[in-house]
């Protein structure tokens, strides 16, 4: 439930943050007009969200058990990926997320109606798209699919709350901070899912290797339990995974946790560094080769004074 309540906290806040901009913008520069083009975006993307969710639960029911577990792993795959895409952008794109939004709404302002519900549609429609693909996979691997859900509502409640009060200057939100953390709560909840997305292509025989278990802990953390039931919601934790699962999920999460929680600029003053020790070697090279041909130009002249002293006469050396 905890990691359901972080993505729909997460996903509801940068909708909400992002409507918030939009609509303090408009306000800000007498365009009250272009408002209910923003709030028809908002709600045509709220609802294409739903419609994505409620088709992904009930259009799958029908399907055989195999062909159930082939779509629900290779969603699992495709949350993740978007998921991780979604905290790295966000994350880079924190500090500017206001400037770059204002650049977009006034082109929008521009061309007119339909581009305003366009703009508004794709800040929000994106986030909510993520969310019911998220939700989903949670709902659809829990035994109680309420719980994820209520956990994934109650997010939101708090996100749209959060966003009101950042619209009326009652709260202040250091965004880069705020998303880097929760960013990295999601990178774990999503190494969860990738595991369980494994799982389910194996189980659809997509993917083999399903009697290989990494290990066997069932008769220590029972399932059913709290703790059980807690580490399954949080970390789509598993008490008996194959080998395969444990090492697709350590090979995404460590070298995405490292490269997430790295500095912004540490691979970009890492090029540099590399750039500059570059064009410091190129420069020496340069210099000893100017030098050389200096040398040896010297030395040509040297040897052309020696025969040219030597050629004339005794006399003339006076």
């Amino acid at each position: 439930m905890f990691a359901n309540y972080l993505i729909g906290l997460r996903e509801g806040l940068e909708a909400s943050l992002v409507v918030c901009i939009l609509v303090a913008y408009l306000v800000k520069t007498d365009n009250r007009k272009a408002l209910t083009p923003i709030w028809i975006g908002v709600g045509i993307a709220v609802t294409v969200s739903l419609a994505f969710g409620a088709g992904l639960q009930f259009g799958t029911q029908e399907l055989t058990f195999e062909a159930q577990e082939l779509i629900g792993g290779s969603l699992s795959i495709v949350a993740v990926g978007l998921v991780t895409w979604m905290v790295f952008w966000m994350r880079r794109t924190a500090r500017h997320l206001k400037a770059e939004l204002q650049g977009k709404l006034d082109a929008a302002l521009t061309m007119g109606t339909g581009a305003l519900v366009a703009t508004a549609f794709l800040a929000v429609g994106r986030e909510g798209i993520e969310t019911s693909l998220f939700v989903w996979r949670s709902v659809d691997a829990a035994d109680d699919g309420w719980k994820p859900l209520a956990g994934c509502l109650l997010g939101l409640l708090t996100a749209v709350v959060m966003g009101w009060l950042f619209y009326r200057g009652a709260l202040k939100i250091n965004l880069a901070k705020f998303f880097t953390w929760t960013g990295g709560m999601l990178v774990v909840v999503a190494a969860g899912v990738l595991a369980y997305g494994v799982h389910d292509l194996q189980e659809a025989r997509f993917l083999g290797g399903l009697q290989n278990k990494a290990f066997d802990i069932s008769s220590t953390i029972d399932p059913s339990s709290w703790y059980g039931t807690l580490l399954k919601g949080i970390f789509n934790f598993q008490p008996d995974p194959t080998v395969l699962q444990v090492t697709v999920w350590a090979l995404y999460l460590i070298p995405t946790l490292l490269i997430f929680l790295a500095p912004v600029g540490f691979r970009t003053s890492v090029r540099a560094k590399g750039q500059k020790a570059t064009d410091e070697q190129a420069e020496s090279a340069g210099h000893s080769g100017s030098d050389s041909d200096s040398a040896g130009r010297d030395g040509e002249r040297v040897r052309d004074g020696a025969r040219g002293a030597g050629d004339r006469p005794v006399g003339d050396q006076g």
